[in-house]
């Protein structure tokens, strides 16, 4: 099939405090909403997302799809999912390649997975499953991850490049998390970022993390760090220009602090391509 997803430009996760401020400010060029936080009957969140459609492009960020994990996949989620992007025709949906959730039971954490074509070829026929339901291609994101599996067959980008590929959809590439990730694990995170397909990636995350002595935790508190915008960068030199989001969920700043961070994005992405959409291979 392929993929094709609009390139809208720098966006910001819309939060309950910058409400306000988001929906009339020029310079945000979309919006991310977790979609959890939105699958309710009615209310005020549903009464603003509508006010934010209306306004810009929306994209809807789940995290509790649980992809990975053995349990059937929730037909009343996807029920609730497919409901949700009816009606507000988001640009695009996506979650993350991990699991989360055994037996019913949740541990609101975004857990890694065996690198091994046994999970391969379970995650992809959900992710299949899950397209199908919701008659649309999705993105999945790398996570950050603290520890790995004796039993893995490939490195992570091999994982995450070949179930897009059998599950056809695309990639939301997070740069803080391959970068995370690469310091905790000792991988080279620039080998990373190119060997990810460039026909797949849909959307860039940037975010900020915590440096602790013997590891980073992605935290999504910090404004994005030096390594980090040096690996958009080149990631933007790559792919060229791709929807690009600053994720701040904790200790969120001020309006102006958030913005000022997704235009250092805007301007990092322009120094990065000169102007050019170029993509290499």
């Amino acid at each position: 099939m392929g993929i094709s997803f609009p390139r809208l430009g720098h966006g910001i996760g819309l939060r309950p405090k910058h409400y306000h401020d988001a929906l009339a400010d020029p310079r945000v060029d979309w919006f991310e909403v977790i979609t959890e936080n939105f699958m309710v009957p009615g209310g005020r969140p549903l009464e603003m997302l509508r006010r934010a459609r209306e306004a810009r492009p929306i994209v809807l960020h789940g995290v509790s799809m649980s992809l990975g994990t053995v349990d059937p996949l929730r037909d009343d989620y996807l029920t609730d999912l497919a409901t949700l992007a009816a009606r507000f025709e988001p640009a695009w949906i996506s979650d993350h390649l991990c699991w989360g959730s055994h037996a019913g039971c949740y541990a609101h954490d975004l857990l890694p997975l065996p690198y091994t074509e046994e999970a391969l070829a379970h995650v992809a026929a959900r992710v299949r499953r899950v397209q199908d339901r919701l008659g649309r291609q999705i993105l999945i994101e790398n996570v950050s991850s603290y520890v790995t599996f004796a039993d893995s067959a490939m490195p992570e980008w091999e994982f995450l490049a070949a179930v897009a590929e059998a599950a056809d959809c695309g990639i939301l590439l997070d740069v803080n998390n391959v970068w995370v990730s690469g310091v905790n694990h000792g991988f080279d995170p620039y080998a990373y970022v190119d060997a990810v397909p460039a026909e797949r990636v849909g959307q860039f995350h940037l975010a900020g993390h915590t440096v602790h002595e013997t590891h980073l935790l992605d935290t999504h508190d910090h404004p994005v760090c030096d390594e980090v915008w040096a690996l958009y960068a080149h990631a933007v030199r790559r792919f060229g220009r791709v929807s690009t989001l600053v994720e701040w969920d904790d200790r969120i700043p001020s309006y102006e602090e958030l913005v000022a961070e997704s235009e250092r994005a805007r301007a990092a992405e322009q120094g990065a391509v000169g102007g050019a959409d170029a993509v290499t291979s």
